[in-house]
């Protein structure tokens, strides 16, 4: 956080800029919630959240009566998630947003539903899919590359072929 973040936070208040981006980074890393939150009664009033989450979602006390419960609990994972990272963290988290918004709203609609689909999956599967990520990300970026141009190359019924062996595969581990 900078200086100017800081103590924007320190005195409970948070800029118009800072508070999107906030809202925004909080949106963006809501596939990482703890399931510890699920156990939390339906209704979430705003006094009873912290002082440290009332921060990061200062903006959206006006509404928050409004929202539903559903919102309220991911946006307080999001929040708690926010809290715990440090300042690299919420670099990276902020590259992140700053990307997402860069998208047009048709391919934003689009990372929202695969995330939704994500989220949707059970841990294990989710696990791997993870690990499959890391595993892409640590290739040489020429190998990478070539991957990828590989993929793109396939008809869109050569790359459900290819997915489906996979899927396979993985139920034979």
């Amino acid at each position: 956080m900078g200086s100017g973040e800081g103590a924007a936070a320190r005195s409970g208040r948070v800029s118009n800029s800072s508070s999107k981006l906030a809202l925004a980074c909080l949106v963006a890393i809501l596939a990482c919630g703890s399931p510890a939150w699920a156990a939390q009664p339906e209704q979430l009033s705003w006094s009873s959240l912290t002082p440290a989450q009332q921060r990061v979602l200062a903006p959206l006390e006006p509404e928050w009566k409004d929202l539903p419960a559903a919102r309220r609990r991911a946006l307080v994972r999001g929040a708690q998630q926010w809290i715990r990272m440090d300042r690299t963290e919420r670099a990276a988290a902020r590259e992140r947003l700053q990307s997402l918004r860069e998208l047009g709203q048709e391919r934003r609609e689009q990372v929202r539903q695969r995330l939704e689909n994500f989220q949707s999956l059970p841990a294990d599967e989710q696990q791997r899919l993870r690990d499959d990520l890391r595993e892409l990300r640590d290739l040489p970026p020429d190998q990478r590359a070539e991957l990828r141009r590989q993929w793109q190359q396939k008809s869109r019924a050569e790359r459900q072929r290819e997915l489906e062996q996979l899927r396979e595969q993985r139920g034979q581990r």
